[in-house]
């Protein structure tokens, strides 16, 4: 296999790009470092689809791998011919390759090992063969009986016949291959209750439930996985038996009857029966799964980036807030850089007096501070401290300009907890952890959450029953992918948003902490290179990826790599600026100029490719800049609403909280998220909700119908449908 021109094939690149990602990659260079640097060599692909090709490249490396296993395997029994060599090396999948490797693989102790044993496998070849000459198969098996090998008579001698015959056409991998495109084409998975009396479960939709393999969704494969795994359900996979045992009699037995065309076709319905139809229900199954799992990693991962590159609310006193009912609502003051000014513990939950009391001491502490922008976890008793908070905000008045925002408290709990979270803040118990995680979320959402797992974070369906080894590796690269779009402060950042720096790691990361703290603020890019264990190729990798705003040289605030300082002194040069202008900002027209003097001329001049001048020109510009900034910002409210209020055709603005599969869920200030079904979200028709929605986005949506003693909210974003039940 040349995977080089596989790749290029499937992605629908140039071979030569391909090349050039695979050798980057082979020497050590990160996904964002390939995709920001090195562009000219590889068209200019973003980060997500290198990744996707990263990941293909590991997928065929195994196969290749794993076929010359299988080749030297077959080999070593003498078996290897030209032409099933030629069938392995073709074999597109691992799965083919192992229905290839299935008849020389050893195998238990089976009815055709037996049969075997008992010299029994000439008479399954004459027979299997279907020669116009074949003897009738009873008459041809007498020459077989022989009690002491335990074949008593003909029909037991044609019985093991039948066995060697049935596992050889189970073994066959066209034959496998051919069933399963058909279980996969035309078969139907059923759910149903294991009891008879099922009671009333979140798996009541599925009690009767009956899918085309082809058709079925993967948030319903993921629910009746999981069903079953519960005993609740009862899940199985059929096709059209007659048109499958069909499949496969046209494939052995032979087009012109012989005296042994009906013991080959009974032989062939065993092996159907018998051995193919379950092993298809468990590959089908297994496929079911492994296409829903990577559908929901997908969504998870693509739910996971709009949350972490929500615009920060940076530069405001923030208060945190962590409701609660016995232990109380734990308070947090921050500083605009998250530092912790001032904690408290207050119990809004506990009666009307302790209410008050509640109220009175955050109005000490919004006064005192200077608080602008309260955080209130979404958590147990949000709905309560929202009711306070809007209630505390109103006593303010106007005047004060305070407000609120609902943040997702998923994992704070987990980090409070954690060996880093008593790193951090060892003078704080637990509770008042997670209350400053809340307000630092809302003033940086991205430096916070990579602090947790982010399986933790919570917007995604079924994540405890994925691969989690997948699951990880693929979360982990959408924040990496994040933090470096983003970029970091090298002399404000933490030790866990440095670790996810291209070409950094948790260890680098602390050192480069701890060289701060010993030798002060970094002053230059380049003083990086002083870190115990940061050597040439580290720097490389995390130098244009790392901001250090008290450096001499403008440059090294912005995204332009170190290599191509250079260049862009050059272009500054050509057109007519100075170093002073980008510090006042003036290159506002830069992209303009270069126009006039030729984006081509000017990438020459400058010795580097247009893609590369492009990004150049857009950092000198607006050195830096925060992209996270050209985003709707967050929605931040002054008053609170409850489920009673909702009346139909109602017009609120909410934040989308979750896409899955089915809809959305969208925070409408009112505790309870309501549902946006994926026909309520737009005109047109969807495959997914993520083609309209993503995670953090605010929109318009309208009240279809509002069950307070179910706590379910069902929204429409469609004009035409609102005011509709």
């Amino acid at each position: 296999m040349d995977i080089r021109k596989t790749l290029a094939a499937e992605f629908g690149v140039k071979e030569e790009y391909v090349g050039n990602i695979v050798s980057l990659l082979d020497e050590g260079d990160t996904v964002p470092f390939i995709a920001r640097y090195r562009k000219e060599m590889h068209g200019a692909m973003d980060d997500q689809t290198i990744r996707k090709l990263a990941d293909r490249l590991v997928y065929l490396r195994n196969l290749v791998s794993r076929k010359e296993e299988v080749k030297s395997a077959i080999a070593a029994q003498g078996k290897l011919t030209p032409a099933l060599e030629k069938e392995i090396d073709d074999a597109p999948t691992l799965a083919e390759t192992e229905d290839l490797y299935r008849p020389y693989k050893q195998k238990r102790r089976t009815r055709a090992t037996v049969a075997r044993e008992r010299g029994l496998e000439p008479l399954a070849d004459a027979l299997f063969a279907q020669s116009p000459s074949c003897p009738d198969p009873l008459r041809a098996a007498e020459a077989y009986v022989n009690a002491e090998a335990g074949v008593p008579d003909a029909a037991s001698a044609l019985g093991g016949a039948a066995d060697i015959v049935a596992e050889r056409i189970s073994d066959d991998a066209a034959v496998r291959k051919a069933v399963r495109d058909f279980w996969a084409k035309y078969g139907r998975l059923s759910a149903s209750a294991a009891k008879k009396d099922p009671e009333d479960t979140v798996y009541r939709n599925y009690y009767a439930f009956s899918s085309a393999v082809s058709a079925i969704r993967g948030h319903q494969v993921l629910a009746v996985n999981r069903g079953e795994r519960e005993g609740v359900l009862k899940v199985t996979v059929e096709a059209d038996r007659d048109a499958a045992v069909g499949i496969v009699c046209r494939r052995v037995v032979k087009r012109t009857p012989c005296a042994s065309s009906a013991f080959v076709r009974a032989a062939a319905e065993d092996a159907y029966d018998r051995l193919i139809a379950p092993s298809a229900e468990r590959e089908v199954r297994a496929m079911l799964t492994e296409s829903a799992a990577e559908g929901a990693i997908g969504q998870f991962a693509l739910n996971l980036k709009p949350l972490l590159m929500q615009p920060p609310v940076k530069g405001f006193v923030t208060m945190g807030l962590d409701p609660g009912y016995r232990m109380g609502c734990k308070v947090a003051v921050v500083d605009g850089t998250g530092k912790v000014l001032d904690t408290a513990v207050v119990y809004p939950t506990h009666g009307e007096r302790q209410k008050r009391e509640c109220i009175q001491t955050l109005t000490r502490l919004v006064k005192k501070h200077g608080v602008s922008h309260i955080a209130i976890g979404n958590g147990t008793a949000s709905r309560e401290t929202e009711r306070m908070t809007a209630e505390l905000i109103e006593q303010l008045g106007k005047d004060a300009n305070v407000s609120y925002a609902i943040v997702n408290e998923a994992g704070a709990s987990v980090y409070s907890a954690s060996p880093l979270g008593a790193k951090e803040f060892p003078e704080y118990d637990v509770n008042l952890r997670s209350a400053v995680s809340i307000a630092r979320r809302l003033q940086d959402p991205l430096a916070e959450l990579v602090k947790i797992d982010p399986k933790s974070i919570g917007v995604g369906q079924y994540q405890h029953d994925m691969p989690q080894n997948r699951l990880s590796a693929a979360l982990d690269g959408v924040v990496e992918d994040c933090v470096n779009a983003v970029g970091v402060d090298v002399n404000t950042a933490s030790a866990s948003l440095l670790s996810h720096v291209s070409g950094l790691n948790a260890a680098t990361a602390e050192r480069v902490v701890k060289y701060r703290e010993e030798h002060g603020l970094f002053r230059a890019r380049g003083e990086l290179l002083n870190v115990k264990g940061l050597g040439a190729k580290a720097f490389e990798q995390c130098a244009g990826f790392l901001r250090v705003p008290e450096s001499d040289e403008v440059l090294d605030n912005t995204a332009v790599h170190p290599e191509s300082y250079g260049a862009a002194k050059k272009l500054l040069s050509l057109l007519g600026y100075t170093v002073d202008d980008v510090r006042a900002g003036r290159l506002g027209n830069i992209s303009a100029r270069i126009g006039e003097y030729g984006r081509a001329r000017a990438a020459q001049a400058c010795g580097v490719g247009e893609p590369t001048l492009a990004d150049v020109a857009a950092e000198l510009a607006k050195p830096g800049r925060d992209p996270r900034e050209e985003l709707p910002a967050s929605l931040l409210r002054t008053d609170v609403l409850e489920i009673k209020d909702l009346k139909p055709g109602m017009e609120l603005t909410g934040t989308v909280r979750n896409v899955i599969d089915f809809g959305a869920f969208v925070d409408i200030g009112v505790h309870q998220d309501g549902l946006v079904h994926i026909s309520q979200i737009s005109d047109r028709f969807l495959k997914h909700p993520s083609e309209a929605l993503s995670v953090g986005q605010v929109v318009t949506v309208w009240v279809l119908e509002a069950d307070e003693k179910k706590g379910r909210i069902s929204l429409t974003m469609r004009k035409d449908r609102r005011g509709e039940r």
